[in-house]
């Protein structure tokens, strides 16, 4: 499995959450020296508070699923 397929499959266990909240991150790009690059999209991309659910849901996953990953960032 490749990282890229790996951070795919960490970000399905994070999306029923945000959807539930009317949002969802989209995977934009993942470097071959771990670093992930995501999109906060539909209530995500608005929500006053999109730092805290980057940090603390979708990075969290992110890391604890593919722990070769280094940074996550949003764009």
């Amino acid at each position: 499995m490749t990282l890229k397929e790996k951070v795919e499959k960490a970000l399905e266990s994070v999306r029923p959450h945000l959807q539930a909240d009317g949002g969802n991150v989209e995977l934009i790009d993942v470097s071959e020296d771990g670093i992930v690059k995501v999109k906060l999209t539909g209530a995500c991309g608005s929500c006053p508070m999109p730092a805290m659910t980057l940090q603390y849901g979708v990075t969290n996953a992110i890391k604890e699923a593919v722990p070769e990953v280094k940074e996550v960032q949003a764009i």
